[in-house]
């Protein structure tokens, strides 16, 4: 397994103004990643989204840092028309291969649409998560891009949900990027969880969390709750509750040999955080 980072890791310095997307990438390089994946590209004023990828596939090259990845917010569940939501996802893909990401996430759905809340199941709508990431995959294997979603947003975020998405696809070009540590947000085992979904893993995420029950008080600041009220703080890799090391055996033993992304969202310093995780996760992938 090849190790990168999500640039969302380092987002307390870029939403303060220290640093970018593009300036992080050499404070990568010199913590020793071996690749790095992007969220939503947001460049600076009066530049366009193409021009900050190619500005970003430059610095790549330049440092010798493949972009592994590109995740991209998406709602196939959208008021407006499902064509209209894939046409501009087809658009991201075109970001993707600018570049040089040959994964791409986008997201299937955030909840039910506000007509459908009180009268509509899962299994109604799947048909339309289908339907769009089918057709996203579809575009996406012509300029040679292996699609995902991922395990996150409440909605679609159970294992079983986001199989079912899978299997409806049908398509060895699309998977899951299985975030390791986000099944605690629906109160999901997440060694059970990553078994089930072993077999579609296209790109991991390590991401560990504190986990406190819901039977007690509100820990304060930094937490959040799970679907089930439990509460949750993001943590440094191998400092919180998940099982980290045992999720990436599950993965090795069902053949996967990919990257695994850092995606770091705790309350210390990010470098620190980031550093810290980085030498937790080396050791686990040496010890599977």
């Amino acid at each position: 397994m090849k190790i990168g980072v999500s640039s969302y890791s380092f987002q307390q310095l870029i939403s303060s103004g220290k640093e970018t997307q593009i300036s992080i990438m050499k404070k990568a390089k010199e913590m020793g990643f071996d690749g790095i994946e992007f969220i939503d590209l947001s460049p600076a004023d009066g530049v366009s989204e193409t021009k900050y990828a190619e500005m970003i596939r430059e610095e790549s090259e330049k440092l010798s840092l493949p972009v592994t990845a590109y995740t991209i917010s998406a709602n196939l569940l959208k008021d407006t028309d499902l064509d209209a939501e894939v046409e501009r996802i087809y658009r991201k893909v075109d970001v993707a291969e600018i570049l040089g990401a040959k994964f791409m996430r986008h997201d299937a759905a955030w909840g039910m649409p506000d007509n459908l809340k009180s009268s509509a199941s899962f299994e109604q709508i799947l048909p339309s998560l289908v339907d769009g990431c089918k057709r996203v995959t579809e575009y996406a294997k012509e300029k040679d891009i292996v699609t995902s979603i991922e395990n996150h947003g409440y909605f679609c975020q159970d294992s079983e949900r986001v199989e079912k998405i899978i299997t409806g696809v049908a398509n060895p070009n699309f998977g899951v990027l299985l975030d390791i540590g986000n099944f605690c947000c629906v109160d999901e085992n997440s060694a059970h969880a990553t078994g089930r979904l072993a077999p579609y893993i296209k790109h991991i995420h390590a991401k560990d969390f504190h986990i406190k029950s819901g039977n007690g008080i509100n820990p304060g600041k930094g937490f959040f709750k799970s679907r089930g009220g439990n509460y949750l703080r993001g943590s440094i890799i191998g400092h919180g509750d998940i099982p980290v090391m045992q999720c990436l055996s599950i993965a090795k033993n069902a053949g996967y040999d990919g990257w695994v992304s850092i995606e770091f969202e705790g309350l210390e310093n990010c470098l620190d955080g980031i550093e810290i995780g980085l030498e937790n996760l080396k050791r686990m992938i040496e010890m599977i």
